[in-house]
């Protein structure tokens, strides 16, 4: 792979062409010019990341795809060089998804095993760190209750509270929103119904003044949520 034609291509074409193994190379040019103890920090989260996530799959591709382009969105169209953000960013799925795993217990409610791995989170890489994946972690949610308006309460209050995890989940979004156009039919029906409610809300917080980006990156950001929102149209009203 190219140097200048791998660092100039986005990131959903990388993923085509290239896949995991594009994706990681990018990863690791974006932080080459960390330094090295930043660098091992954020190359032992994308370790764990894919040890984690190792058997899991987006439809048409691995886990671990999502994560790093939700990474290298932050610190390249974002121009965020904090490392604890985009260590949160590689793992901002691990707690939710594999907490077991993570927190090293066999068993244990929802609650033990979700602090568990905070913990883990804590103790590998620092509570900055397992604060940040802890507010873009969903709650075990009601079951008498519709998981949509639940996610999106959730996003709301976590993010009102903690500026700097709108930047993780902003990338989240924008991967899951403006990327629904790279799944299957099925689940972008299933990804629209859940994400276009959201778009003003995660508007509102990017134009934030306590949001840390710069005004080119929010500007950046509020592109995406317009195109996001333009598919999710497209794909709900047709």
């Amino acid at each position: 792979m190219a140097t200048r034609m791998l660092l100039s291509m986005p990131l959903h074409a990388i993923t085509e062409v290239y896949g995991e193994a594009g994706l990681r190379e990018r990863f690791l040019l974006e932080i080459g010019s960390f330094p090295p103890a930043e660098a091992g920090q954020l190359v032992a989260a994308l370790d764990l990341a894919a040890e984690l996530h190792a058997e899991d799959r987006r439809v048409r591709e691995p886990y671990l795809n999502h994560l790093l382009r939700v990474a290298i969105r932050i610190l390249r169209y974002y121009g965020v060089r904090d490392v604890d953000v985009l260590t949160a960013a590689l793992l901002h799925d691990a707690v939710e998804d594999h907490p077991a795993e993570l927190g090293m217990l066999a068993a244990g409610t929802h609650q033990e095993l979700t602090e568990a791995a905070i913990a883990e989170l804590a103790r590998r890489f620092n509570p900055r760190v397992a604060e940040l994946v802890r507010s873009v972690t969903n709650p075990e949610y009601d079951p008498l209750r519709d998981r949509h308006e639940q996610y999106r309460e959730h996003v709301a209050t976590s993010l009102d509270r903690d500026p700097w995890a709108r930047v993780i989940k902003l990338s989240d979004f924008t991967d899951n929103g403006v990327g629904v156009v790279h799944t299957t039919a099925e689940k972008a029906f299933s990804s629209a119904t859940k994400y276009r409610p959201l778009v003003p809300k995660l508007r509102e917080l990017a134009g934030r003044p306590d949001t840390p980006l710069s005004v080119a990156a929010k500007d950046h950001i509020l592109d995406q949520l317009d195109l996001a929102e333009e598919r999710f149209a497209a794909i709900l009203d047709d």
